[in-house]
């Protein structure tokens, strides 16, 4: 049977948030240079964004470079950016006929002038699109995002624009870069790795989690079903009881 068949379209998780791990290691397996895995990873960025928009998600958050992701060798931080611009230009097109609109979260200024470049320009012509947003995360951690945010708060804290008394959930998140963005409902991480890597931690506080040994540039839409139909699975309760939520 076709899981796609399983899936129920009225319970879509509306933010879905993937870390694509496993590209290294896909390309040692078979002998290859890392940036071999990176390369090929790009395929299942491609099909991914596909399969989501053909669900019906909204929202797609994809971890893409995380800002420890500079410590890497510069070779390799070079060659990710090279792809991040091609991917850039090749997939615009597909941006365009799917009707998504791209979004980017992060310290974008340490990006490349070139990669910052091409990023805000397919930004800007794919911002009256509205099927689904897909928000790259670049030169993101989410630690960054918060002390950022308590700044910008204490910056108007200072000059009376807002009371200390004011502070709530809602004021932090008006300041944080996802402000525009419903919380995650579903992480997905690729590689059996179980961990959030400083990835949306004020966003994922009743997000689901489903972590899957598959390698990233390998991940299909079959996966993607499964982990959908994991998701669909299980009660949401937000703190409450079974029964508070039936």
């Amino acid at each position: 049977m076709n899981k796609s068949t399983t899936i129920n379209t009225e319970n879509l998780p509306t933010h879905l948030a993937i870390i694509m791990d496993g590209n290294g290691r896909w390309a040692k397996q078979r002998g290859m240079l890392r940036a071999f895995g990176h390369e090929s990873g790009t395929k299942s960025v491609k099909q991914t964004i596909e399969n989501c928009t053909n669900l019906g998600i909204k929202y797609l958050t994809l971890y893409t470079f995380s800002t420890e992701n500079w410590n890497r060798p510069k070779l390799e931080v070079q060659t990710l950016m090279k792809i991040l611009i091609n991917t850039l230009k090749k997939e615009l097109p597909t941006l365009q006929k799917n009707n998504i609109r791209l979004s980017t979260i992060g310290n974008s200024e340490l990006l490349p002038e070139k990669a910052r470049n091409q990023l805000f320009e397919v930004i800007e012509k794919t911002k009256d699109n509205n099927k689904m947003v897909l928000t790259l995360a670049l030169s993101y951690g989410s630690r960054e995002e918060i002390i950022s945010a308590v700044k910008q708060i204490s910056e108007k804290v200072k000059t009376n624009a807002i009371a200390v008394t004011d502070i709530n959930e809602e004021i932090i998140t008006q300041h944080l870069y996802t402000h525009d963005m419903p919380d995650v409902d579903l992480v997905i991480r690729t590689s059996g790795e179980q961990r959030i890597s400083n990835f949306l931690l004020w966003q994922c506080a009743y997000a689901e989690f489903y972590f899957t040994d598959v390698l990233w540039p390998d991940f299909n839409e079959k996966d993607l079903h499964n982990a959908i139909i994991s998701y669909q699975k299980r009660e949401r309760r937000f703190g409450k009881t079974s029964e508070q939520v039936k």
